[in-house]
């Protein structure tokens, strides 16, 4: 593709201008390779039951919602990890999404394995037992997705479990006045996959399907 530019601008390969109005150049940009630079990624804490029926967590990036009807959410894990044996074992995870006071917690969740830690113990938290699927959740995150196993896809490192949302449960300290939850009373975490950081959720910067109408 020919890239339009000032005559006597150089093109190097990988880093070419984007193109706006009046072919102004606007954008550079650099070529990256093959990755999975999703901006952010959540955090999230799956929950499981291993086959003593030990209570664990382990947090995850690679996931989120893929279905409104039936409500459904995925998230894709390592082969290796003591989670994946449990959801293929039990049919059922749930999702907890803790809040910016519990980084350390959900950061731990992801450094140690199952098979020979307590988790909830070492942290410090609470395994609840769903009453609606066979898995835990942590207590003290205050939302938290119930969910039973539909669908498994194998995909090369990761395996993908998509979870029809049995229920949701949330704190009512982070619910608005509308009845929706509040993302600034929930503060949930979010991650930066390329530079390995867990940051907040920034300022409110416009409202769905009415932003763009003044285009």
């Amino acid at each position: 593709m020919n890239w339009p530019c000032f005559p006597g601008w150089p093109v190097f390969p990988g880093l070419e201008p984007f193109a706006g109005p009046g072919n102004i150049p606007l954008v550079m940009f650099k070529s990256l390779g093959a990755k999975t630079l999703i901006y952010p990624a959540p955090v999230l804490v799956v929950g499981t039951y291993d086959k003593a029926g030990k209570p664990n967590v382990m947090t995850a990036a690679w996931g989120g919602i893929c279905c409104s009807q039936p409500p459904c959410v995925a998230v894709s894990l390592r082969k290796v990890t003591h989670s994946h044996a449990n959801i293929l074992a039990r049919r059922a995870f749930t999702i907890s999404i803790p809040s910016e006071q519990y980084v350390k917690e959900a950061d731990y969740f992801g450094l140690v394995s199952g098979r020979n830690t307590e988790k909830f113990k070492a942290a410090k938290l609470t395994p609840v037992k769903s009453k609606l699927v066979d898995a835990p959740y942590v207590e003290e995150f205050p939302l938290v997705l119930e969910c039973k196993l539909v669908h498994v896809a194998e995909l090369g490192l990761h395996t993908q479990f998509i979870g029809e949302v049995i229920d949701a449960k949330a704190d009512e300290s982070i619910i608005g006045d509308g009845g929706a939850i509040d993302v600034k009373k929930l503060k949930p975490l979010v991650f930066a996959p390329d530079t390995q950081e867990y940051y907040g959720v920034g300022k409110y910067v416009g409202k769905v399907f009415s932003a763009g109408k003044g285009i």
